[in-house]
């Protein structure tokens, strides 16, 4: 096992102080908006003293780094690990299945759009499932919300201008789920937009009822920081989800989602698939979009394990990745391959100590190694 140091990302979103403060770093005053720990060729992580970067260390022994299971199904490491931090909204958006990135990378490639080009979506041939697990209080959207509750919300929001969703609400059909209101919003002419998204967001700041005041809340913030943008007034269409600390969402193919704010570690399928419907100034490609999300209306899952043995393992229905949250006070065993992230507290790992903000490689063919100390770790693996 060696130690990890892993790659910023400063984005727009970030927030300013949340990563400087797990590192123990000087805050610069720019958004550290993620801290990504992996092996992804844009921004891979580095080991040790030799800071090699984590893809070419792989590359050199992959059977001994991943073991010959994750080699032989996937040949390099198949997850992402990331430390989180939004101070401000990320875009509305979903990700592809498998079928839906394979078909959307041929058809780009034949379109002749180079990879690293802004409109391409599909950067790869991938999936891209997701969990955030929150580190501090985090709130996010994820998926349709049933009708008859958004009607409900909807009905504490004094506007004339919600009547056309109102109204296509009340023929919602379970065989198209909310498609076809989704497509309608989100490709609405920008005079059109703006026409419904003004008064919908005054009236979502002019002080009522308590009933679902935290969704009116949310829109009057989106469209302050996005005026004239559908996914404002999509977002309403939206299950608002907050999570506690220790607490874990995870996110399937098709799920349009959007995370409000907070600090959690995320894992994810390596993948850069994204397709964005609005609540951001980067590419948007709402026809793919509309390809790919699945409207059917949904009760999110909130993920809250039991520790056993001092170890909480979250669901993740998917083979690329595993995420566990050791509780230390004492000891516990671990093998790779894996990423470690110390949280909180000094757990020794034989040749280092991992304190808050620290991280290390574990590769497969360190076997099983026993972690000593009292904090807690998160550990990222494959799911196989």
């Amino acid at each position: 096992m060696q130690q990890l140091e892993g790659a910023i990302r400063k984005y727009d979103w970030g927030s300013t102080s949340s990563i400087p403060s797990l590192l123990g770093c000087a805050e610069d005053g720019k958004p550290w908006a993620e801290l990504w720990l992996g092996a992804h060729p844009s921004a891979p992580s580095v080991v040790g003293e030799s800071r090699t970067p984590l893809d070419e260390l792989i590359a050199a022994d992959p059977a001994a780094q991943l073991g010959t299971a994750v080699t032989d199904r996937f040949g390099s490491l198949p997850f992402l690990f990331k430390v989180l931090a939004a101070a401000a909204p990320l875009s509305l958006q979903a990700h592809p299945s498998v079928p839906q990135a394979e078909a959307g990378y041929a058809r780009e490639d034949a379109a002749g759009i180079p990879i690293d080009a802004p409109n391409r979506s599909f950067r790869d041939r991938f999936h891209k499932p997701e969990l955030i697990c929150a580190l501090t209080d985090f709130h996010a959207l994820c998926g349709f919300r049933d009708p008859v509750a958004t009607l409900d919300v909807l009905a504490t929001i004094d506007t004339a201008a919600l009547d056309p969703i109102r109204d296509r609400l009340a023929v919602f059909s379970d065989v198209d789920g909310l498609g076809p209101l989704l497509e309608y919003l989100l490709t609405l002419p920008a005079t059109d937009a703006a026409a419904l998204v003004a008064p919908v967001v005054a009236a979502c700041g002019v002080p009522g009822s308590d009933r679902h005041a935290d969704v009116r809340a949310m829109a009057a913030a989106l469209g302050e920081r996005y005026p004239g943008d559908a996914g404002v007034v999509t977002a309403l269409l939206l299950n608002l989800v907050h999570l506690k600390p220790g607490e874990a969402l995870f996110l399937g193919a098709g799920s349009l989602h959007a995370y409000l704010g907070g600090t959690g570690v995320e894992i994810m399928a390596n993948s850069d698939n994204v397709l964005r419907g609005g609540l951001t100034t980067k590419h948007i490609d709402i026809p793919t979009l509309l390809e790919v999300v699945d409207a059917r209306p949904i009760e999110p899952v909130v993920q809250r394990p039991a520790l056993v043995r001092g170890i909480a393992s979250y669901d993740t229905p998917v083979p690329e990745f595993l995420l566990d949250r050791l509780d230390l006070d004492g000891s516990a065993t671990v093998s790779g391959p894996a990423i470690l992230l110390c949280i909180d507290g000094a757990v020794d790992a034989g040749s280092f100590s991992l304190e808050r903000g620290a991280a290390a490689w574990l590769p497969a063919g360190d076997g099983i190694v026993e972690l000593r100390g009292r904090g807690t770790v998160y550990r990222a693996g494959v799911n196989l």
